[in-house]
């Protein structure tokens, strides 16, 4: 009996190792909190973010010990990349956002224009739906698909009535990034400096890549079985996170 009790202790550790190993390497789970980039990500959404995109860093591994400072294997990410990253305001707390802004690029909003190294980015109107969640309110917003100066395209919304329609101009510095949430008018990202502001390379966690599972707590819990057809969103299960 005593045998058979460590040998399903070692199974479980080297199951928890391996765990961690493509947790920290390869691929990680997280869970979408907010409507800040709605309509691409829905509250109750579960997705893989791919460690290996960007490099690594302290914040690759479990609890972002303190062992250093630098990015290892570091690659550069693209304009129109959905990343999860530290904030660096307390480097602990993971957020989701669209990179917008390269080390080096400026970028402001005149007249609810937004503008990238002095160039108007391309936003093209469309409709997509008639409301969408602000925390726990449902506004009236405009939807427009923005094209990036390399080609990257996709769903921006913006309130009907409200929306920030002038900003300083950001310079981003060398070795930083600049993000916005999809959702522009709720989302608190790199525009406010004092809580986001510019995110450092290190503080990159991985790409987000993939959708693999999506409830809608608002409809019912997951537990409650007998509501799965109108809680679980089945078409969103597998969908590429452009």
């Amino acid at each position: 009996m005593k045998k058979k009790i460590i040998e399903n202790l070692i199974t479980i550790f080297y199951a928890l190792l391996i765990a961690l190993f493509i947790r920290t390497f390869f691929y990680q789970p997280f869970y979408i909190p907010s409507s800040s980039m709605e309509p691409n990500l829905l509250i109750g959404d579960r997705l893989f973010v791919s460690k290996y995109s960007y490099g690594y860093s302290r914040h690759s591994f479990p609890f972002s010990p303190n062992i250093s400072n630098k990015r290892y294997f570091a690659k550069t990410p693209e304009r129109g990349d959905v990343v999860v990253f530290k904030t660096p305001a307390d480097n602990r707390t993971d957020y989701i956002k669209r990179i917008i802004g390269l080390p080096g690029d400026s970028f402001q909003i005149t007249n609810g224009d937004f503008f990238l190294n002095n160039e108007k980015i391309l936003r093209t109107k469309t409709l997509i739906s008639t409301v969408i969640n602000c925390g726990n309110n449902k506004i009236t917003f405009d939807a427009y698909e923005e094209t990036l100066p390399n080609g990257k395209k996709y769903i921006s919304v913006y309130r009907r009535n409200g929306t920030i329609m002038n900003t300083d101009k950001y310079i981003i510095p060398d070795n930083h990034y600049f993000f916005l949430g999809d959702n522009r008018d709720c989302s608190k990202d790199s525009r406010f400096l004092n809580s986001v502001g510019y995110v450092n390379s290190v503080n990159l966690v991985g790409k987000a890549r993939i959708i693999f599972f999506s409830n809608d707590k608002s409809k019912g819990s997951f537990f409650e079985f007998w509501k799965w057809r109108s809680t679980i969103r089945f078409n969103r299960f597998f969908k590429k996170i452009e």
